[in-house]
């Protein structure tokens, strides 16, 4: 029996961070998360979530900040 098995990007989403301002560039409203989960997969079919990356990239300055740089206020912004 042959089995197929691996890891694979899911599908990103995207939410802007409206009314937080960049910590690098002092700009309002210019800050996008992008969430991005990895999944084991059997047969091309996801079974679980190994691990989630997450990161906020500024529009103005074009800094990214990932997820251990996130201030307090962009953690607020999230939930």
């Amino acid at each position: 029996m042959i089995l197929f098995f691996g890891t694979r990007p899911g599908k990103a989403t995207t939410k802007t961070l409206s009314d937080i301002t960049c910590p690098h560039c002092q700009q309002l409203s210019t800050l996008t998360a992008y969430s991005q989960p990895n999944y084991l997969h059997l047969f091309w079919i996801p079974i679980w979530t190994i691990n989630t990356s997450r990161y906020a990239e500024c529009s103005h300055c074009k800094r990214v900040y990932y997820k251990k740089e996130f201030s307090a206020e962009m953690e607020r912004a999230l939930k």
